[in-house]
């Protein structure tokens, strides 16, 4: 069985013996009626839970489009035209519009990024700046305890439009809706705290009641007061297939309804070897944006299995923090119980991958440095084919191999 996955910018083939073939996790087939950018405007036209967004806005108002930064696969440039064109239908003028790219606890952007994600259209017509964690706002508390310190254009902007992809989110249930503002516009501090309730079990991929962690981002929202989002569902191609707009809530609820009818794979049982790949740039640019497929690989990999993890990592580890902790530590196992003492943004991806290893090998297949890739407690391969023969070697001749070439979207739902 041959399977392409995406790596970096590329397309790899991979040969799968048909005796060793378990199965391929694709979406599942939905019926679609528009898509792309006509998608968009209709959902513009018929927004969930609110006015349209041409009779929601005011002449004069200051107006702050929040979208996300070049690590998220979000088609701004296809999306925040059209957004514009209801806000001019509205009388706003673009010198009173910002668009903002949330980067969460992420590094900024060179303008030539900025003008591949919303086209150079846009970024000539309206200012379009970085979030900063030091320049920002305090609107009050959550009930978790959590700041709600917020990027000062954003807090004092007068309409909020929030921008996303929706896919799974291994602790906050989705993407999407509110998250644009917590992580995407907040301060370290607030972030951590956000996040410490990752360690809790409601706080996992497809959950979204009772899940701490996304009812904490709600509530950072409404303090806030957002006041619209367009979200947007990708198939594997990152086409627009769905779009939601309107209330950051009702809209942000109809959208994940959608992504599980696409992406929420039913799987009777566990494979021996699963072959996950990010599902190529920006998803994979650095190992902590690619850990998310990793994430959802876990729950397809029996115990005492291996994950083969293909992400280029082009940019390293790709944060800080999570780098510390992935150098940081005499064992994998030693983050677990750190995490729980003493939760760190950065160290908390970190400690996922400590979980996974406690439970499978990992594979990674990218372009880092071996003795690197072996510091960090994993298996190093420069190629795909020769990771699946060794893992093939280890696990026997009868072991089955699952691939999951959208990793970072597919989450298997075993039963």
């Amino acid at each position: 069985m041959d399977v392409l996955f995406g790596y970096a910018k590329e397309k790899i083939n991979v040969n799968i013996p048909d005796e060793n073939y378990m199965a391929t996790l694709v979406p599942n087939h939905v019926e679609l009626d528009l898509t792309g950018e006509e998608e968009v405007v209709r959902s513009l036209k018929a927004p969930i839970g609110t006015p349209r967004l041409k009779d929601m806005v005011k002449p004069g108002q200051k107006i702050a489009i929040i979208t996300s930064d070049i690590t998220r696969p979000m088609p701004s440039y296809k999306v925040i035209p059209h957004v514009l064109d209801e806000l001019h239908e509205a009388g706003v003028k673009d010198e009173d519009v910002t668009v903002v790219f949330a980067l969460g606890s992420h590094g900024g952007h060179t303008e030539e990024r900025m003008r591949h994600m919303v086209g150079d259209k846009v970024f000539e017509t309206v200012k379009c700046i970085d979030s900063d964690m030091n320049d920002t706002k305090h609107l009050g508390t959550t009930s978790h305890g959590t700041p709600v310190d917020i990027f000062t254009p954003v807090a004092e902007a007068d309409f909020k439009i929030c921008m996303g992809n929706i896919e799974y989110h291994y602790f906050a249930g989705y993407s999407g809706g509110a998250k644009a503002i917590m992580p995407g516009v907040s301060t370290r501090n607030a972030i951590q705290n956000n996040h410490s309730a990752m360690v809790r079990p409601e706080a996992c991929a497809g959950r979204l009641e009772g899940n701490p962690v996304r009812e904490d981002i709600e509530e950072s929202g409404k303090i806030l007061g957002i006041d619209f989002i367009v979200n947007v569902v990708l198939n594997e191609k990152k086409e627009i297939i769905k779009c939601f707009s309107g209330d950051s809530v009702k809209a942000h609820r109809e959208g994940c309804r959608f992504l599980d009818s696409f992406y929420a794979i039913p799987l009777k049982e566990k494979a021996d070897i699963v072959l996950v790949s990010a599902g190529g740039f920006p998803k994979d640019i650095n190992m902590y944006q690619a850990q998310k497929a990793l994430d959802n690989a876990k729950h397809a990999v029996k115990d005492g299995g291996i994950i083969i993890w293909v992400a280029e990592c082009s940019e390293g580890l790709g944060e800080k923090h999570f780098e510390d902790w992935m150098t940081g530590h005499e064992k994998a196992s030693d983050m677990i119980p750190h995490i729980k003492c003493e939760f760190i943004l950065g160290g908390h991806k970190a400690a996922a991958i400590a979980m996974v290893l406690e439970r499978a090998r990992i594979f990674l297949v990218s372009g880092l440095e071996p003795d690197f890739v072996r510091s960090v407690f994993l298996e190093p391969y420069s190629s795909i084919d020769e990771a699946l023969k060794d893992a093939l070697k280890i696990m026997g001749k009868d072991a089955k191999v699952l691939a999951m070439p959208y990793g970072g979207s597919t989450l298997p739902r075993i039963g």
